[in-house]
């Protein structure tokens, strides 16, 4: 059994592929590297066959025809043998501190394991403007297991993401469902419906994943999150009635779970308005109808008692406010 397993999918990923796998093969024979090929139409295939003869007892690679990001990660979950489980996505790297991670993985197996790691990721743009950390040491502590009782309030930007999140594979393979096929975003469900069984934690001060921004058909490019403002609905909603927030019962798990459904929803609320029409408004009203039938008490509570009831104010003037927020807040962090 190999102690972490890195499933990358890639679709038409020939141009940067190739960094990414290189950033993940100092892991030696503790990693395995699941590379998914979703269906691509170019040599992205061929490459990670070729990276599978040269490291067999390292890569492995999985064919499959087009089922979307999600599916990579379902199939690299199903398909996993490591006792840990990572996604990288194939136009990211890890950074060298990725032994050190490792090292301190088998620390934690050693005092009998953790649910989850989480180590910092850094944006990286094409542009070199706007290159920060995104870094939890002031809210979780470093360097030793802990529970969720030992944490503090997240601020807004520090949110648990793909890329700074490493989960013990067998809790991944509680999930009610699996994630969602041609979906975007479909990332931050991984996350939110992974978070329940999370317990025990370990917090390594490292900026690991490299976190690349700039190509035009990146997802989080304001155009397509535009375009693609149904998918962040739809993960929202799954989100939301993944379970009853009532029924996490450790107080700052449930503290951290409302502070991610929080942002969800802003970042639904915020590209959906983008487009300045009243049917992408109307979505939003039928998401909202669709979260108070599942849970009326806590979707009452985001849509009305939280910010997010300003940038929600109907009409022309609602818009053109949510759109100038969206734009101040890419400013702040430059998410694109």
């Amino acid at each position: 059994m190999k102690l972490l397993t890195v499933t990358v999918p890639c679709y038409n990923s020939q141009d940067y592929m190739e960094k990414c796998i290189q950033s993940l093969l100092p892991g030696g024979d503790r990693v395995e590297i699941i590379i998914i090929d979703d269906g691509s139409k170019d040599n992205t295939g061929k490459i990670a066959d070729e990276y599978a003869r040269k490291f067999p007892d390292i890569v492995r690679v999985i064919h499959q025809e087009n089922g979307g990001h999600g599916e990579g990660i379902n199939q690299g979950l199903k398909h996993a043998t490591g006792i840990y489980f990572k996604v990288v996505d194939s136009d990211d790297t890890l950074s060298p501190d990725f032994p050190e991670f490792l090292d301190a993985l088998e620390e934690c197996e050693r005092q009998g394991g953790v649910d989850m790691m989480v180590t910092n990721y850094y944006y990286v743009h094409s542009d070199g403007d706007g290159d920060r950390s995104i870094n939890y040491s002031s809210v979780l502590p470093e360097n030793r297991i802990f529970t969720w009782e030992d944490t503090k309030p997240f601020r807004v930007y520090q949110m648990l993401t793909i890329h700074s999140s490493t989960f013990r594979t067998e809790i991944m393979r509680k999930w009610k469902q699996p994630l969602p096929r041609h979906v975007f975003y479909e990332d931050n469900l991984m996350i939110y419906q992974t978070m329940p069984y999370v317990r025990k934690l370990y917090y390594l001060n490292a900026d690991l994943y490299r976190y690349w921004i700039g190509r035009p058909d990146q997802s989080v490019q304001s155009a397509a999150l535009a375009k693609r403002h149904a998918d962040q609905i739809l993960v929202t909603e799954r989100c939301f009635t993944t379970c009853h927030l009532d029924d996490i019962t450790e107080p700052r798990l449930k503290r951290y779970m409302k502070h991610d459904l929080f942002m969800m929803f802003g970042i639904a609320i915020l590209t959906t308005r983008l487009n300045k029409s009243a049917e992408t408004d109307a979505e939003l009203k039928r998401m909202w109808e669709a979260c108070a039938a599942y849970d009326p008490k806590w979707a009452n509570y985001f849509r009305k008692r939280t910010p997010l009831l300003f940038i929600s104010v109907p009409g022309r003037a609602g818009q053109e406010f949510a759109g100038s927020f969206y734009r101040f807040a890419n400013n702040v962090v430059r998410f694109n």
